[in-house]
């Protein structure tokens, strides 16, 4: 059986190709590079390209630099930025996922192999013959969330090995195994990005423009922003306003206001009903023909919890989440993802359009 492997330069991806090395199987390297949006050259990447290089050395491996960079920018970076104008949350991590480690990679490399692993912290489960996207066993590293976007005929094709290792035994098998990278720091930001400010790419692609802070309850200005662009509902840091807590609750697009909301505590900032639209799901519907709702679980942005919900549907691709707690920063935009009410299976994600405060 012919592996594909999708490396990056971090420990994950690397204890990955360990396991599968370990396992006898036959395996070929893959690093997708992705350039930045500037002539400033990308030192990230020639130390990510330079630690994938030692892997495959250390295991007589052949490794494959391959560019998906034009790919990535009209597709998911398009899609950030449309989504950040429209003054809604986008999710482009989820969309790097689904368009192009899974999409151009797979249309282009991996159909040649017979699967492709990833270090990713997820795993997969069979009901029958019908593959499901099912979570890892540590759930603060669990990224089933951000692969909630992907096609059945794209999960099909996947193996996730770490989905049933705690992230301080992958770091640990790395020490023992002497990889290279087995110290090294978990990347943190936008999908293939690694350190970049968003401010500063925001900024870069959409410029600023003054506008008002505007205390929801008074309609009192408080502030002033440089652009609702660069400001979610939900987010707390990065307003630059005194005697806080603030959190922006919501935004004006058409007038550039950006709506705050002080206090920890505050029903501004929280909701129980949730709208989708859009919904997939990956492995198909589980509840094909429900005309009634249905006990879930789900997340609406990466968190370790999983929050009690019942779904229910509207019509369509049209559903919304009763929550059976208050959840807060519920940001238009951004997609709600849905599992079963063990936590365990991961149905797919909807796009959220609303809420409505209880």
């Amino acid at each position: 059986m012919s592996i594909a492997v999708l490396i990056s330069g971090g420990v994950d991806s690397a204890v990955v190709v360990h396991k599968l090395v370990e396992e006898g199987k036959d395996i070929h390297l893959f690093y997708i590079r992705i350039g930045l949006d500037t002539d400033e050259g990308d030192c990230s990447a020639e130390e990510d390209i330079e630690m994938c290089q030692c892997i495959a050395r250390k295991y007589g491996l052949p490794l494959d630099v391959v560019s998906l960079h034009q790919e990535y920018w009209d597709n998911v970076m398009e899609y950030a930025l449309r989504t950040v104008r429209q003054g809604l949350t986008p999710n482009p991590d989820m969309m790097c996922n689904k368009m192009i480690k899974f999409g151009y990679f797979e249309q282009r490399w991996g159909k040649d192999f017979d699967l492709t692993a990833t270090g990713h912290y997820a795993s997969t489960d069979f009901i029958g013959n019908t593959k499901y996207l099912a979570t890892a066993v540590d759930p603060v590293k669990d990224q089933t969330d951000f692969l909630a976007q992907i096609t059945y005929p794209q999960l099909k094709h996947l193996i996730f090995p770490l989905g049933d290792m705690p992230k301080s035994v992958v770091r640990q098998m790395a020490i023992d195994a002497k990889l290279p990278n087995a110290y090294r720091k978990d990347s943190q930001g936008i999908c293939f990005l690694g350190k970049i400010n968003y401010n500063d790419f925001i900024r870069r692609h959409l410029g600023e423009k003054k506008g008002n802070i505007i205390e929801i309850e008074t309609g009192k200005k408080i502030g002033e922003h440089r652009g609702f662009w660069f400001h979610t509902i939900g987010q707390r840091k990065g307003l630059g306003l005194s005697g806080g807590p603030w959190y922006v609750v919501k935004k004006n697009v058409v007038d550039n206001v950006v709506y705050v909301s002080n206090g920890y505590d505050t029903d501004k900032q929280y909701g129980k009903i949730i709208h989708l639209d859009e919904m997939h799901f990956i492995s198909g519907n589980p509840w094909e023909g429900m005309d009634g709702p249905v006990d879930i679980t789900f997340k609406n942005r990466h968190m370790p919890e999983f929050l009690k919900a019942r779904l229910h549907p509207l019509g369509g691709r049209e559903y919304y989440i009763e929550s059976e707690r208050k959840v807060q920063g519920i940001a238009p935009g951004q997609f709600a993802v849905i599992y079963d009410a063990n936590s365990h299976l991961c149905y797919g994600s909807g796009v959220i359009t609303g809420q409505r405060i209880d």
